[in-house]
């Protein structure tokens, strides 16, 4: 069975209005954030196969983070332009091409097309924002990442850092 993890970089600064959207590194909150975050999937004993994290600034410093609670190696990270601001449609088509051997994959993106991937995998969780550091896990009842969509899917679980998880 496939998992497949959604998670919404952490919070974005805005202090400095001459940056590019794609250039704009973690605030505060989000530097404390994500690594408590990454600090619960790994209490959670997520060990995923690949990280694949948007190129923006926002996103590899989220992804970094949870690389180092994950313990996962370089290797096991990939960065790739076409996330960033993608729609659902056109992360689907990521997920669909990747290799089957994988199990578990983590996609850091941003929204709203993370809310709205999480909603059309699983429309019962009627998720209005996925919140900046929220995660969502769900389950894939198949063996082959094109078949998603046709496939068993659960919600494996929900979290982010105003769910007040221990830390």
């Amino acid at each position: 069975m496939k998992t497949l993890v959604l998670f919404r970089h952490a919070k974005s600064s805005w202090d400095d209005e001459r940056l590019d959207d794609h250039d704009r590194p973690l605030a505060p909150r989000g530097q404390r954030d994500a690594p408590r975050m990454g600090k619960r999937l790994a209490r959670r004993k997520l060990d995923p196969d690949l990280l694949l994290t948007s190129t923006a600034l926002r996103a590899r410093e989220t992804a970094d983070c949870l690389a180092a609670a994950l313990g996962l190696a370089q290797s096991r990270i990939r960065v790739l332009r076409r996330i960033y601001l993608a729609s659902p449609g056109e992360l689907l088509k990521l997920i669909a091409g990747l290799d089957d051997g994988l199990e578990c994959v983590v996609l850091v993106g941003h929204n709203p097309g993370l809310t709205e991937l999480a909603n059309r995998l699983l429309p019962s969780l009627k998720l209005d924002n996925l919140p900046t550091a929220g995660v969502v896990a769900i389950e894939c009842g198949t063996e082959r990442w094109k078949n998603l969509e046709s496939g068993k899917l659960v919600l494996g679980f929900f979290d982010s850092p105003k769910q007040g998880g221990t830390d």
